[in-house]
Parts: C-alpha cells; sequence; structure tokens
C-alpha cells in the first residue's frame, strides 16, 4: 500500500511539473527582472544605475503618483456599484423569462468586441464637438468630457461598465440558478410579495457571486488603462490619469524604465493585498 501510495505521488508530481515550469519560465522569471529593474535608474537604453529601494522611496513623496491612486480609487467607486448594481438587476429581471438568452447575449457582445473598436465607437458616439448624440440633440445631452475632468472619468466609467457588463450578468445568472427552487416557493406560499423575496432571499443567496465579481471588479480597476488610452489619454489636466495609464507615461513617454518598474511592484503588492482579502470574504460566503 506505501508503495502504491509512493507511485501515486510521483505520478502527481510529473502531471503538475509541466505548470509549475510553466510558471516559473512565464511568470516568475519575468518577476525577478522587473524587481530588478526596480533597483535601477534606467531609461532603457543603458545598463542603468542601482540605486537600490530609491525608487521606491520616492513613490511616497510623488505628488503624481498619490493623485493616480486617487484617481484610480475614485474610479472603483464610480465603477463597481454601478457595475454589481446593473448586473444583478438584469439577471433577477430576466430570470426565468423567454428573453433571457437573448438579454444575455445581447448584453454579452460588447465583451467580445475588441477596446480599441468599442472605443472609436463611444468616441463617434459621445465626442462634445460632433458626436452623433451631440448633433441630435445640438449640444443639449453632449457630455464635457473634452474639458471637464469629471466628466471625462464618469465617460471612461460608463464605458468600462458597457465592456462588461454582460460577463456581471452570467456570473449572477449562474447564481440564480443555483439557489433553491422550494425556498422560493415556500416563501411565496407563505404570501411573501416578490419584491421581498429579492430582497430578502435572492440578493443574500447571490452573496457568493458578489464578493466574487467584487474581487474581479477591483482587480480590473487597478488595472485599467486600455480605455484611458484610447479615449482621453490620461486627460483633461490628468483627471482620468489612473495608476495604470500613470504607468505608462512613465515608463514610455518619460522613459523611467526603473521607476516605472517600482510601481509596478508596488501595485502589484496592492493587487494582491487586496485580492487575498477578498478570497478570504469568498471563501467566508461559500
Amino acid at each position: 500500500m506505501a508503495h502504491k501510495r509512493r507511485l501515486k505521488l510521483r505520478a502527481g508530481w510529473w502531471g503538475v511539473l509541466p505548470s509549475v515550469l510553466s510558471m516559473l519560465v512565464f511568470v516568475g522569471y519575468p518577476l525577478l527582472q522587473v524587481i530588478q529593474f526596480s533597483t535601477l535608474d534606467w531609461g532603457g537604453t543603458d545598463d542603468g544605475t542601482f540605486v537600490g529601494i530609491k525608487n521606491y522611496l520616492s513613490l511616497f513623496t510623488d505628488a503624481d503618483f498619490g493623485h493616480s491612486l486617487l484617481t484610480t480609487l475614485v474610479f472603483a467607486l464610480i465603477t463597481l456599484p454601478l457595475f454589481m448594481g446593473l448586473s444583478i438587476l438584469v439577471a433577477v429581471e430576466i430570470d426565468g423569462t423567454k428573453l433571457e438568452r437573448l438579454v444575455k447575449a445581447l448584453m454579452f457582445m460588447p465583451g467580445l468586441v475588441t477596446v480599441a473598436a468599442s472605443a472609436i465607437s463611444w468616441y463617434v458616439l459621445f465626442s462634445p464637438d460632433y458626436g452623433v448624440l451631440s448633433e441630435l440633440s445640438q449640444g443639449s445631452l453632449s457630455l464635457p468630457w473634452g474639458d471637464q475632468g469629471w466628466a471625462a472619468l464618469l465617460l471612461i466609467a460608463l464605458f468600462t461598465v458597457w465592456q462588461n457588463l454582460g460577463y456581471g450578468i452570467l456570473v449572477f445568472s449562474a447564481g440564480l440558478k443555483s439557489i433553491p427552487h422550494e425556498v422560493i416557493e415556500a416563501a411565496r406560499v407563505d404570501g411573501a410579495q416578490e419584491s421581498q423575496i429579492k430582497r430578502h432571499i435572492i440578493i443574500p443567496l447571490l452573496r457568493p457571486s458578489v464578493v466574487f465579481l467584487g474581487v474581479v471588479g477591483s482587480l480590473y480597476a487597478l488595472q485599467s488603462y486600455t480605455a484611458v488610452f484610447l479615449l482621453t489619454r490620461g486627460g483633461p489636466f490628468g483627471s482620468t490619469r489612473v495608476i495604470g495609464y500613470y504607468l505608462y507615461e512613465t515608463a514610455f513617454e518619460r522613459y523611467r524604465l526603473g521607476y516605472a518598474a517600482a510601481i509596478s511592484v508596488l501595485v502589484l503588492i496592492i493587487t494582491f493585498t487586496f485580492a487575498a482579502w477578498q478570497a478570504r470574504r469568498l471563501k467566508g460566503s461559500s
């Protein structure tokens, strides 16, 4: 028995060895390289000068870095509640209806289109100068995101929610399918109204899905970059310069790759810490 157990254990190790090697090559080694670069004053065209933890210390006195973190936090506070609320609302309302599959397909379509193509369509629709919405309403419904910081950040948030809403609906829909129908039917027999069933039974039982999407949405908010790059380039006046875009600016516009590597490591630590905290909540809600 002991010999068979050892053979099974050895077979198990050989089975996971390719995955471990792949992680070391494609994740571990690049991560070590980034950590090494973060200790250099390096512009990308030379060998760089070793500065130790100076880049990390500079982050705590960098006003632009602090502002980008604050902008990312505000962006998350706008995006997450809107994303979660709309996802659960649509999923609950279409659950069990004849149009459920059609609505899911339509809502998921934006996620299948490339972000670049979606950004172009949004620019054509919502441009404050010559956008379709501005022309049709003669400027009364145009969002002044070209020169107003709050409007630009709101536009990016709405674009992000629109792009990912279908995924949120699918997650909540899967959670709804796992709720025992006996519980809901028992509540109806006891005279509970549909609004009470949704508020006191369905939504509490969807807590694992809520926590899961909270984790995913928070990570997306911390790593947001593409929509900002394509629509606003961090403007106007730095109002949409989230941490991902500030990282891009530092590395590829200011050519401070060592400092950008330090930003990457710090963002990785923040992301991992937040994800671990959320994962504990997810485990507790299961």
